[in-house]
């Protein structure tokens, strides 16, 4: 029945559906993989309403104290050792993903790339060599004329472009996490000293202050707001506030940690020491934009003389190429 159906449509009508179908497999899979990365839990959601903060600024995943190991399908996705699956999952959550399957996703959807853009490239060889009417002549004679050599290249190249393209574009998400955090926080820093010496305890400050700042700096807000929600939640102040530390990957963040657990352990005003912290990484601060600026002289002159060397060879020995090749050439 379904042969005599399909017989009956035509091989264009056919290839067109089998493309559609294509298509709205590759969406579902992509919505899959966004909705288990992203791991949204009710107590956090609670927890981020009672806070005051709004539901379309936030996203709110809470990290949890003990990750169980996967199961299901996403285990076989998963690292088998303890430890490499705890440095998948830090540097996911340097990136923003908290979501306890995330690295089985993160694994998952590299090995989905890497074998979906190969079998792609397959597929449009396929629809290259048919008679379908809607493929561009010019991209179809490109395919077509392609040896096995080439073709298979370009599969080695879109198979390596799909294993290590995610690695690549996280890591670079996690500089750039980074740098907004190393950006954000000593203004963060000075807010939180404030509302500290206006009275406010330090959790409380902690969150007035996240409250605040979400809409110019939503990834140190996020975090301090997960570190607050990890304390609620009955996870102790110094784990939590550490955990901070690591999770950005930031050394002003993990120094903030030390600098107000120390002050809780020996009993110490947490206004001065933020004071004296707030004035040290202005000091650092200052220093680094110095050490730019010092550095911008060396970077010109290295990319004058690139550009200029050439033009200056072809001005000197220019001259002596041409006479020599009119000696030679009239000899």
């Amino acid at each position: 029945m379904l042969s005599a159906m399909l017989s009956s449509l035509g091989p264009d009508t056919v290839q067109i559906l089998l493309l559609a179908g294509i298509g709205v497999g590759v969406l579902l899979a992509v919505l899959g993989i966004g909705r288990a990365i992203s791991d949204p839990t009710p107590a956090a959601a609670r927890i981020a309403g009672t806070s005051g903060v709004t539901a379309a600024g936030y996203r709110s995943d809470l990290i949890k104290l003990a990750q169980s190991d996967p199961s299901g399908v996403l285990a076989a996705f998963s690292p088998t050792s303890d430890s490499e699956r705890l440095q998948v999952s830090q540097a996911l959550a340097r990136a923003g993903f908290r979501g306890a399957n995330a690295p089985a996703v993160f694994y998952a959807t590299r090995l989905v790339l890497g074998l979906g853009l190969p079998g792609a490239f397959v597929g449009l060889l396929a629809l290259a060599g048919s008679d379908f009417n809607w493929f561009p002549i010019g991209l179809r004679d490109l395919l077509n004329g392609l040896s096995g050599f080439a073709i298979l290249q370009v599969l080695a190249i879109l198979a390596a472009i799909g294993f290590f393209g995610p690695a690549i574009w996280l890591r670079g998400l996690i500089e750039e996490r980074k740098r907004k955090i190393e950006d954000a926080f000593p203004n963060t820093l000075d807010l939180i000293q404030i509302a500290v010496e206006a009275g406010l305890a330090f959790d409380a400050a902690m969150t007035r202050v996240a409250t605040e700042i979400h809409g110019v700096a939503p990834d140190i807000a996020e975090e301090l707001l997960v570190a607050q929600s990890e304390i609620q939640a009955g996870r102790g102040r110094d784990k939590a506030l550490m955990a901070m530390g690591r999770r950005t990957g930031v050394e002003e963040v993990s120094a903030f940690a030390q600098v107000v657990l120390q002050s809780m352990q020996f009993g110490t005003s947490i206004s001065d020491a933020l004071t004296v912290y707030s004035d040290e990484m202005r000091l650092k601060r200052e220093l680094k934009a110095q050490e730019k600026a010092n550095k911008l002289p060396v970077q010109m002159s290295g990319a004058m003389a690139i550009m200029m060397l050439p033009a200056i060879l072809s001005l000197t020995l220019g001259p002596v190429v041409i006479r020599y090749i009119n000696y030679f050439a009239g000899g």
